[in-house]
């Protein structure tokens, strides 16, 4: 079946749209668009320059003001870019205005994520839930785009008596989303099924924003060879592994990482994905503490793990790549405060990552550091989380 979602194909080319809001900074949503932009270097396209604007609300028409949406017709139509990103969600009517308005495909955040997901899907699985969530993101906007769908599966007897061209890929549409709903059922009681098999085994889930490592660390912990590299949503689908600390087995899961505004479709149709995390003894929540805007990524981690209900479960912070660490030393002659550039990592650990009621480690498992001391920990968590469950399991003593 033929993707439900417009994608981007490689190479195209395209401009990225934030808008600085009320108690917003231009730091913080230039920040913002460093992601969007590597989102969109992921689904395959090339940014050329970004747009900002500064607005109290957003416009309810086009998000953006009229002068704001002139200047970027000008530069898309002068330079043949192929797409217009918008770093928010568009309602369906400012979609279908944009698009009006500026002559080009405009994609909105959560369109590029799908996107994103959509090319990362390897299995059927994976494959079924992100097409679930394209076609729950697609309904409401069918207005905008969708006249053919009737004919994937042939219009005789199907068109009611005065129902338009709309109305019946809606109702298409729906019997999709039904049928894919149901498939997942049967995929998500199998994958229960599994869950319980595996006994009572201390069960260890990897958590984190996109992009951090955890991957890289499952490799490392559990001798295993699941796919990773320097690009969002390497990993989709849940990969569990048995692994071995000084005789005392658990079970280690990488899951799917999150992200700042991740669509709710996705969290719906990748409920199972997201049952290994609730299911979990112990959570080691990876951070990339290289990146510009970590304390901001864990906050999206933390709040994402609220809403699924996984947020009081047993966790180690981890953060990784510290060898990608980067601070600037202040003169001593330099009177200004102090900005987060100028913590070096020795400042970090002594801060309230180092101090926070939930233990932490600094590693860098591209090159092994602190590996040792990461594993002991880990073997701490699991070692207490088994003794409890097994008080009287003599090959611990």
């Amino acid at each position: 079946m033929s993707n439900p979602i417009e994608t981007i194909r490689s190479a195209e080319t395209a401009i990225l749209v934030g808008v600085i809001l009320q108690k917003q900074t231009e730091e913080e949503v230039t920040d913002y668009l460093d992601e969007l932009e590597f989102l969109a270097e992921t689904a395959g396209a090339v940014t050329k320059r970004r747009f900002l604007q500064k607005v109290d609300t957003p416009n309810s028409k086009t998000f953006i003001g009229t002068g704001k949406v002139q200047e970027i017709k000008n530069y898309v139509d002068e330079n043949a870019i192929d797409l217009i990103i918008f770093d928010d969600e568009l309602s369906p009517t400012q979609l279908r205005n944009l698009e009006q308005e500026l002559g080009h495909k405009v994609l909105d955040r959560t369109n590029l994520i799908l996107d994103v997901f959509a090319q990362r899907a390897k299995t059927a699985y994976a494959k079924t839930q992100v097409e679930l969530a394209q076609y729950q993101f697609l309904l409401p906007r069918l207005t905008r785009m969708w006249t053919h769908l009737e004919r994937q599966r042939g219009g005789i007897g199907l068109r009611g008596p005065g129902e338009t061209e709309i109305e019946t890929d809606r109702r298409v549409i729906r019997e999709k989303i039904s049928r894919l709903k149901d498939e997942l059922k049967k995929i998500d009681r199998q994958m229960s099924t599994q869950r319980q098999n595996r006994g009572n085994i201390v069960r260890v889930a990897l958590v984190g924003y996109t992009n951090v490592g955890k991957s890289t660390i499952m490799n490392m912990l559990s001798k295993s060879d699941v796919f990773a590299e320097d690009k969002l949503f390497a990993t989709l689908d849940t990969t569990v592994r048995k692994v071995v600390f000084e005789n005392l087995p658990f079970l280690l899961s990488d899951t799917v990482g999150f992200i700042r505004k991740l669509p709710h479709q996705l969290v719906e149709s990748f409920k199972s994905t997201l049952d290994e995390v609730r299911e979990a003894d112990l959570l080691l929540h990876v951070v990339d503490i290289s990146h510009p805007i970590f304390e901001e990524q864990l906050k999206v981690v933390v709040k994402t793990l609220q809403e699924i209900g996984a947020a009081d479960k047993p966790s180690l912070l981890v953060f990784n790549k510290i060898d990608a660490y980067k601070w600037v030393e202040k003169e001593e002659d330099d009177l200004s405060p102090r900005s987060k550039e100028n913590f070096s990592l020795e400042d970090l650990k002594n801060s309230w990552m180092g101090k926070t009621d939930t233990p932490a480690i600094f590693i860098s498992a591209k090159h092994k550091t602190n590996v040792e001391e990461f594993r002991q920990k880990i073997y701490s968590l699991v070692r207490e989380i088994h003794t409890t469950r097994y008080p009287y399991d003599k090959f611990l003593y």
